[in-house]
């Protein structure tokens, strides 16, 4: 499903002539990361219980680029009590990013949302790195202990890609699919606009997104 409403949202903005380039990726010079920045992450590593040094990302893929502005359409397994951890990170407030108030709300509201995708094994467990680094997680579902190593390294990674392209010069917007937009007089979540959005709700959606862009 996200990968359709992902796929809506760009054939809008196509539409509605916004210049884009999608599918970008960007690699990250370690030399980037200073004494301050490292120390940052190992703080969100261990606050979510990971063991041993901190691993660092090589790269990340973005679901699109304006100029010096990069977009990612987060799905809902983005938005949990592990995501919430690392968003409060004192490089959030000291770098001011944008969405950061919103999704410590989104995580505290959303999180049940997240259980219907999250509790597979694949995305509970996660890759086996993520054992190593978070331990073996428990029983899906069971937050007692270790709790969900998969989540854990995607609020992890979340935090690691929020820093990064910020040092590399970039602006990352980050949209939730629980955002809402005013439409017809009543207020409407994004994801549920972008599953089949007829052409009032299609030209709403398309400025929404430019107004992120001011």
């Amino acid at each position: 499903m996200q990968q359709v409403l992902l796929s809506n949202l760009l054939s809008i903005l196509k539409e509605g002539e916004v210049d884009f380039d999608d599918r970008f990726q960007l690699e990250f010079n370690p030399s980037f990361l200073d004494s301050k920045g490292q120390a940052w992450l190992h703080e969100v590593y261990d606050d979510l219980g990971g063991k041993g040094k901190h691993p660092l990302l090589e790269k990340a893929n973005f679901d699109m680029k304006i100029n010096r502005v990069l977009f990612l359409f987060d799905s809902p397994i983005h938005f949990n009590r592990y995501r919430l951890i690392s968003l409060r990170s004192d490089f959030y407030s000291e770098m001011s990013f944008p969405f950061s108030e919103a999704y410590k709300r989104l995580c505290r509201t959303y999180e049940k949302e997240c259980q219907k995708a999250g509790l597979q094994e694949r995305i509970w467990n996660g890759p086996p790195v993520a054992g190593t680094w978070f331990g073996q997680a428990s029983e899906p579902g069971d937050y007692s202990g270790v709790g969900a190593s998969g989540w854990k390294l995607t609020a992890f990674n979340d935090a690691q890609i929020d820093l990064q392209s910020r040092i590399h010069g970039y602006k990352l917007i980050r949209i939730a699919p629980y955002e809402t937009i005013m439409t017809g007089g009543s207020l409407k979540r994004l994801d549920q606009m972008l599953v089949n959005p007829n052409e009032d709700q299609r030209k709403v959606i398309c400025n929404w997104f430019l107004r992120k862009l001011e």
